[in-house]
């Protein structure tokens, strides 16, 4: 299996991800990891971090596509660069993942143009983990940004691609889908989640019905499926607010004598409960839908989140997760072409 990274991609780069790369490395010696980026400096930091292993490998590639370019065009552009090179790599089948902190709007840029789409696929979505507060888990969120404008059938296909991705990465059996919305009931929300809601509970998957925002985070299911622009808002917002909590609690731990030693006795637990909100325990969101296996790291990602990433990444190819949702997605299209047939039928029997 050969994973690979690019060593160029987000805001530790190059030394981060080359770090968690020589972490991982050292305990997968059956895999080849292939950084992707300028070979001088990806070789200085290597010899940074005493690497003397045979499984690294690196993929020159000259160009660096920032987040402050226009993504489509800097992907035609570009063509040397990290994204643009990983993504043809991944295509050929000279590597079976690639695993990127750059720019978002690049990646998913050159994963359609380069990359393609599984057939029959309307949109891919990004797939990403929330923590199951208190269960040491976590719950899939997808769409979190690839769409902001959705169809009833995409947010149909995340619910199919995100079962198949939980079911295959995390051994979770006829995981348990939820669609996020404004209430509990089937007949909430706007015209596209009352359609998608019906569409949802006819695919081959265990929907559950509705999900409030507020739910999310207790770990009712397994798999949440909304629209790029809400998952996008939930997620961040989420962020935020985990955030200030924690430095809250941090400034009232730290405010007095008495408080500073009831901090010190709790350091321990405090350290377990700011684990929770850690992205980088669960390894990158992967871009679902496409043809081929892409996963999403943080911009700020450190070592222990690459490192995290490219365990996941490993699982996610054993499982064959694409084939899986293309095989799918067939059968899915099929089941319906059928049922529009019969019913077709029907009416020119009644007709007659």
């Amino acid at each position: 299996m050969n994973i690979l990274i690019d060593a160029m991609g987000g805001d530790h780069a190059p030394e981060e991800i080359v770090k968690g790369a020589v972490a991982a490395a050292s305990e997968m010696e059956d895999t080849i990891i292939s950084l992707i980026g300028p070979e001088e400096a990806v070789r200085e930091e290597l010899t940074k971090n005493h690497w003397e292993g045979t499984n690294i490998e690196i993929v020159p590639a000259s160009e660096v596509i920032t987040n402050h370019e226009h993504p489509a065009m800097a992907v035609r552009k570009k063509k040397d660069s990290t994204i643009v090179k990983g993504m043809n790599l991944v295509k050929s089948g000279e590597a079976d993942v690639f695993i990127s902190g750059g720019s978002t709007g690049a990646l998913l840029s050159a994963g359609l143009l380069n990359l393609g789409r599984i057939k029959g696929i309307r949109r891919p979505g990004i797939a990403a983990f929330f923590p199951k507060i208190g269960k040491n888990d976590a719950t899939l969120i997808l769409d979190c940004g690839a769409n902001v404008e959705a169809k009833a059938e995409y947010l149909e296909q995340f619910g199919i691609m995100g079962s198949i991705f939980v079911e295959c990465v995390k051994g979770i059996k006829n995981p348990e889908v939820r669609l996020l919305n404004v209430g509990a009931e089937a007949e909430k929300g706007d015209e596209l989640h009352k359609e998608a809601y019906q569409r949802l509970s006819k695919a081959n998957i265990n929907f559950c019905g509705n999900v409030e925002g507020r739910e999310v985070c207790l770990g009712v299911c397994d798999v949440v499926v909304t629209d790029g622009f809400a998952g996008n808002v939930f997620l961040k917002s989420s962020e935020g607010i985990a955030l200030a909590v924690m430095n809250r609690i941090k400034d009232v731990m730290m405010s007095s004598t008495s408080s500073k030693v009831a901090a010190l006795m709790l350091k321990g637990k405090m350290r377990s409960l700011k684990s929770e909100f850690d992205y980088s325990e669960e390894g990158g969101a992967p871009i679902l839908g496409l043809k081929g296996a892409v996963l999403k790291i943080h911009g700020s990602s450190k070592a222990d989140a690459v490192y995290n990433a490219i365990r996941k990444a490993k699982v996610y190819v054993e499982n064959d997760v694409t084939k899986r949702i293309e095989t799918a997605i067939a059968e899915e299209q099929g089941r319906m072409k059928k049922k529009a047939e019969a019913v077709e039928d029907a009416g020119e029997a009644t007709e007659a």
